[in-house]
């Protein structure tokens, strides 16, 4: 055999061993591979109708299609639609929560107030009136709300509105730049009077915030419980768009051995999981020291209904903050490790709140979209 005409780069050696590595440890579930490969599922662009679409089948599919644009930790997307004439129940599925890293569902919840605020938002922009039940039945299913609506309004709430589809979770690091004060009003301005936010814009406060985000991940990272569950949600080559969920491994903005051999060193079964926690770690800590400003978003008392209007005005927050233009990321280790909640809302002088959601902010090139399951796959529509 002829020589090659020229010698592997290191860099590209090791991605092509790290691929090996990678195939060999997920070679087991090949053949689930294939099976999804085979039966892909319907992913929902990242589009909506502009114009109000003209009956209630496709007013109902386009205001699912904007709940389901909606943010999830992890990416899991614990919901389901029920809709009956102009009526649609948002139904929590457990089976996508997170036992380990969120026990009482509290981020379970939050996604769900994101996905009914994206519907509320999307109705006002359609001209009608939409109006809210919260947790309205007592059965078997977990309902966390049920929105009605009545057509024949003014359309309202355009600029959200539009940035149901450019909003993104921005994991890059961020140039540091501070918000401009008129902004921060404007963020603040989303949230209502039970949801209080407290903002961190000094750089020496930040960078102790984010000294207590990697002493929270660490601690998180020797948990075996938290980084499977974690791991479950990882995606890997284009499991992402075969399974229509989870967070693919390039989107996590980790470098070095981490991405090179992800298969392996982000498996906590791995004798190379260090390096993949590591990377974690020191990521984690450098994107909150790159943020421009740190927001707490807090409540006074933490229960469903509490959460799920906290996801509610997360998520304006989040289609503000787009539409100006400025990249944001919820950070959870610090609230999901109960045992730095206490430090977390002191060093916002939030103490006797509960805190439900760290948010850094800054400035930063857009992410492309992760994926979300189709308006089919999630939502049943009934004549009423």
């Amino acid at each position: 055999m002829d020589p090659p005409t020229a010698a592997l780069g290191r860099r590209k050696f090791l991605v092509l061993v790290g691929g090996a590595a990678a195939w060999q440890f997920l070679a087991p579930g090949e053949a689930v591979a294939k099976k999804l490969a085979a039966h892909p599922p319907s992913l929902q662009p990242w589009s909506l109708p502009e114009a109000p679409p003209e009956n209630g089948f496709e007013l109902a599919k386009a205001v699912i299609g904007a709940a389901v644009l909606a943010p999830s930790h992890w990416n899991t997307q614990p919901w389901r639609m029920e809709t009956e004439g102009d009526s649609i129940r948002l139904v929590a599925d457990p089976s996508r929560s997170l036992p380990v890293l969120d026990p009482d569902q509290r981020s379970m919840f939050v996604a769900l107030g994101a996905a009914l605020e994206n519907m509320l938002i999307a109705l006002r922009a359609y001209g009608c009136q939409p109006s809210v039940e919260y947790l309205p039945d007592a059965g078997p299913k977990l309902v966390a709300a049920r929105v009605t609506w009545t057509a024949g309004e003014s359309r309202r709430d355009r600029q959200l509105f539009a940035a149901i589809p450019l909003r993104r979770t921005n994991r890059r690091d961020y140039d540091e730049r501070g918000l401009y004060m008129q902004n921060r009003a404007a963020l603040s301005a989303q949230l209502p009077s039970e949801v209080r936010v407290h903002w961190i814009e000094e750089r020496k406060r930040i960078d102790a915030v984010s000294d207590l985000v990697r002493e929270a991940t660490e601690v998180q990272g020797e948990d075996r419980r938290a980084q499977a569950e974690q791991y479950a949600w990882m995606r890997f080559d284009d499991q992402a768009r075969k399974r229509g969920d989870g967070i693919a491994v390039d989107d996590l903005e980790y470098g070095g051995p981490a991405l090179w051999f992800a298969g392996r060193t982000l498996n906590p079964n791995s004798m190379f999981g260090r390096f993949g926690q590591g990377s974690a770690v020191r990521h984690v800590r450098g994107a909150v020291r790159s943020s421009g400003a740190l927001a707490l978003l807090t409540i006074a008392n933490g229960n469903p209904r509490a959460w799920i209007a906290g996801g509610q005005a997360f998520e304006r927050f989040a289609l503000r903050a787009t539409s100006l233009g400025i990249a944001h990321q919820p950070v959870h280790a610090p609230i999901e490790v109960t045992r730095f909640r206490g430090d977390l809302v002191r060093a916002f002088g939030a103490v006797g709140q509960e805190p439900l959601l760290l948010v850094r902010l800054g400035h930063a090139k857009s992410p492309d979209p992760s994926v979300r399951r189709g308006v089919s796959m999630i939502a049943s529509f009934r004549s009423s």
